[in-house]
């Protein structure tokens, strides 16, 4: 919910000079105004709201010694209603999860040719749906489409079926703050203060849909159905204290100028995990992992993605493709732990699954850091509802 305009006054954000003449932005229903005034007001404002929330603050009028404005503007999570954070324009889902393409490779195409060619080289990505992208708590109703009831058959003849194989994938996204000009690239060396924030991501996918349709321009309706976000955008600079190196440090050096970083610590060391719980049952980490496990950074995405000159646009979203670490309880996706659906997993009450199931309930979790310094994501929740019927 917009603050009024007299919410506004008493926070005092007139005192910092960046938003003296922008403090309409927080009256918004969205962050795009706030995000487009760029990082330093973004640091400015987080500072700004650090200071007011210490036990020993400096501005105790503020808020630590106001009760009337605690209770107005202070809301207990259990009476929240979470909205999307930002008006999303464009939605782009990047591969930068190397482990993950690496098994879904070997489960296609063996360890020979699992990676393509191009994929050390540059970050594979494909426009995704915006219009599709709902905050975390929003059921996610199973998908109709064509799959091949037998896909070794010959010829091959899909029928139109809910889908058999629906599947999760545990993402972080990033969104753009300031836009660039249409025509003119954002270089790598700028690219990451052309970022507003993070969030968790869970790209869901039909993947017995995806099978039938993907060749030969890739993803479609396998994926458009849903993607699910949190409410909570992390910010940039909240996340500094957590760098480290990504995978393969090495393999910068093999880029092209335009996607060399000069830092090498471009990657979060932030855990990330994937709960499962059947209707009624208890809920089950099928796998852990951490977000240092990509290739690409999303600077590297955003540099890639303009370097045509295409507009990113406040409020466009970047997704890294799915974190995967190298071991089994560390896949991101269902596909992965369950070796394609070969192998099921066992819940904690003793059931089992391959893939979703109506009435399951998918909770992804990310956080960084320990006491005293600690930075959380919120969950990213949805439940499975089923399929409209098909007549």
């Amino acid at each position: 919910m917009p603050w009024t305009s007299s919410l506004l006054a008493r926070w005092r954000f007139s005192k910092l000079p960046a938003l003296q003449s922008h403090i309409d932005v927080f009256a918004q229903p969205v962050l795009n105004d706030f995000a487009a005034l760029g990082r330093p007001v973004h640091r400015q404002v987080r500072e700004y709201l650090q200071e007011i929330f210490r036990d020993n603050t400096s501005h105790p009028e503020i808020l630590k010694n106001n009760e009337d404005l605690k209770k107005t503007a202070l809301v207990p999570r259990k009476d929240a209603t979470n909205h999307l954070p930002m008006r999303i324009g464009d939605y782009t889902d990047f591969y930068a999860g190397l482990n993950h393409a690496y098994n879904v490779g070997v489960l296609f195409r063996g360890p020979d040719n699992a990676l393509q060619p191009n994929y050390k080289h540059l970050p594979v990505g494909y426009h995704g749906r915006a219009s599709s992208v709902v905050v975390s708590g929003t059921s996610v109703r199973r998908p109709n489409g064509q799959i091949l009831a037998n896909p070794t058959a010959d010829p091959k003849v899909p029928v139109f079926s809910p889908c058999k194989r629906l599947d999760i994938e545990l993402e972080l996204a990033a969104f753009v703050a300031t836009p660039n000009k249409m025509g003119d690239p954002i270089p790598i060396s700028e690219a990451e203060d052309h970022l507003f924030g993070v969030v968790l991501m869970n790209d869901w996918s039909a993947r017995d849909i995806q099978a039938w349709e993907y060749i030969p321009l890739g993803p479609f309706n396998a994926k458009n159905f849903a993607t699910t976000i949190t409410p909570w955008i992390v910010l940039m600079d909240a996340l500094e204290p957590f760098r480290t190196q990504g995978l393969e440090p090495g393999n910068r050096d093999s880029l092209l100028p335009y996607l060399r970083e000069k830092r090498a610590d471009t990657a979060y060391d932030i855990d990330l995990e994937f709960e499962l719980k059947n209707k009624g049952g208890q809920p089950t980490v099928v796998a852990k992992t951490n977000a240092k496990n990509l290739l690409y950074s999303f600077s590297q995405m955003l540099a890639h993605h303009s370097v045509t000159g295409c507009n990113m646009n406040t409020g466009d979203l970047l997704g890294s493709g799915t974190i995967s670490g190298k071991e089994p309880g560390m896949y991101g996706s269902l596909l992965e732990n369950t070796n394609g659906g070969k192998v099921a997993i066992k819940l904690a009450d003793g059931t089992e699954r391959k893939f979703l199931e109506d009435g399951d309930e998918v909770t992804l979790r990310g956080f960084a850091g320990q006491e005293g310094g600690y930075v959380g994501f919120g969950d990213c929740f949805s439940v499975i509802e089923p399929a409209h019927p098909i007549n």
